[in-house]
């Protein structure tokens, strides 16, 4: 949980850029990943040095020779004006091909342009990022995990992005991104996907709840949300498991080159050294990863439609609808047994069109869907208020019944403040209860959770919305007789009377 000071300190950074001329959100975040990115390339590579010199194992760190004076530790000292042209005419371009040029990251980064012109604006926000760095090792000194902190930055950072934007993209909260995993549960080998990955959150949600699965007991913390989290991967012993983790794991996609940089900036940052986050449409005919991942989470655009001429064949769906076509999508990609996890609006549970009924018949018939969990309307505020569900499916195989979970509150106010609130909310219930769900006894729908038959299901269309099952105890009022309410009401009459007549005779 960031504290006032590191929240006031991003609010100051935001203030800069919009004073300074970039008032574009998704600009103005890009330029900053960058700063970040900087600040970051160097705190890991004087860390890896330390550890090798207490090892003794070799590390030729990346500012090696010449490159050394392209530290932030060297230029934050800079003048301004020399600051600003140092790192434009030498630490970008060494940013810029820092990976192999066959990689990702180089690929995307070669349209990438360091926007910053005032000689003050890059001082102010080099000064601010080394402020909230230094409020970071305090939290950490205090036991708040610098992962944690640093990713809670970055969340506060993409939280500026706040209309829903183009096709209906808004973030995803990163503990409802742990809470799919916990219920998808990757795994170390598996290939995870997010076809529509935006700054790459449920990858990284992935990749910390591997390393969560492969962290000794004694460093495994209980966070916030009431989730299990360890971030030290101590059990991982063997470099290979490392490299597969790191550079054969994750895949993502998105159409916009700017939010597919800020996605792979991202990551790196938070240790994964190769993501494979391409820009392409999913849904267009340029794709074609059918029948490949292991695993797949998203949440993909709501209200959006594409040209029906781009729709990708593979795709079977007759609609133009984004939310149907992306879970279509999902379902293609997937390998036979793959796992999915996936948030979809409401109105995909039980909307009435031939695509709407297709969609949820191929859940229940293609795949085992195995649970629904319907989420309260303000999860997704101040981006939108849209009520939303998330769908746990393993394709292949067939569907016999259905766990639905009711969830009241995710832990945090549900309006525009999304405070986070006394008491907790329902996630660690959602995960015990979903570890455990075989063995429930009784199924009681007036409950929080229940299971529902597959052919209850499809006797009602394929509905999967929660209240269609869900049964409410309405306890009946008891009013007294009418005769003796009226009497009672004409009694107060008579007294509200005589108390007027003994004030009007005070007064008179």
């Amino acid at each position: 949980m960031l504290n006032t000071t590191i929240k006031s300190s991003i609010d100051r950074l935001w203030d800069k850029f919009w004073s300074g001329g970039i008032s574009n959100p998704l600009t103005a975040i890009e330029q900053i990943s960058y700063l970040l990115f900087m600040k970051r390339l160097d705190q890991m590579d004087l860390k890896k040095i330390q550890d090798a010199e207490f090892t003794g194992e070799a590390y030729k760190s990346i500012f090696a020779g010449d490159n050394e004076n392209l530290r932030w530790s060297h230029f934050r000292h800079m003048e301004g004006g020399e600051m600003l042209t140092h790192i434009q005419t030498k630490v970008f371009p060494f940013l810029k091909a820092l990976n192999s040029e066959n990689s990702a990251y180089s690929k995307h980064m070669q349209n990438a342009v360091f926007i910053i012109s005032k000689p003050s604006l890059v001082v102010e926000a080099v000064n601010i990022i080394d402020e909230i760095y230094e409020e970071i090792s305090k939290q950490e000194l205090s036991g708040q995990g610098f992962q944690d902190t640093q990713g809670d930055v970055y969340e506060y950072l993409l939280s500026e992005i706040t209309s829903a934007g183009k096709l209906g993209q808004f973030r995803t909260p990163r503990h409802i991104i742990q809470l799919i995993c916990e219920l998808v549960d990757p795994k170390l080998g598996d290939t995870i996907c997010d076809p529509a990955c935006g700054t790459g959150g449920f990858l990284l949600g992935a990749y910390q709840h591997i390393l969560t699965q492969h962290t000794s007991k004694e460093h495994l913390k209980t966070d916030e949300n009431g989730l299990t989290r360890g971030l030290l991967g101590d059990k991982l012993t063997d470099e290979r498991q490392w490299k597969q983790l790191k550079e054969k794991t994750f895949y993502g996609y998105d159409m916009d080159e700017s939010m597919v940089r800020i996605g792979l900036m991202n990551l790196m940052m938070h240790g994964i050294s190769t993501p494979n986050i391409e820009q392409r449409d999913t849904l267009s005919k340029k794709y074609d990863e059918d029948n490949h991942f292991d695993v797949i989470m998203a949440n993909p655009p709501f209200k959006g439609s594409i040209d029906k001429g781009d729709i990708n064949e593979s795709l079977s769906l007759p609609t133009t609808k984004t939310e149907l076509l992306f879970v279509n999508r999902i379902i293609k990609s997937l390998k036979i047994g793959g796992r999915g996890g996936v948030i979809v609006p409401d109105g995909v549970l039980f909307g009435s069109s031939n695509a709407h009924k297709m969609t949820r018949k191929m859940l229940i018939n293609e795949c085992e869907l195995q649970g629904v969990i319907s989420m309260p309307s303000g999860v997704f505020k101040p981006y939108a208020g849209v009520s939303t569900a998330i769908l746990i499916f393993i394709k292949g195989g067939e569907t016999e019944r259905v766990w639905f979970y009711d969830m009241d509150s995710d832990g945090f106010s549900l309006d525009d403040k999304r405070n986070k609130i006394d008491g907790g909310g329902d996630l660690p219930d959602i995960v015990e209860k979903w570890k455990n769900r075989k063995e429930q006894k009784g199924n009681n729908r007036n409950s929080k959770f229940f299971w529902i038959e597959k052919k209850e299901i499809e006797a009602h269309e394929f509905d999967l919305s929660i209240n269609r099952y869900k049964v409410t105890d309405y306890n009946e009022i008891q009013f007294e007789d009418p005769k003796v309410i009226l009497n009672t009401i004409k009694d107060l009459e008579t007294k509200i009377k005589e108390d007027i007549e003994s004030l009007e005779k005070l007064i008179l």
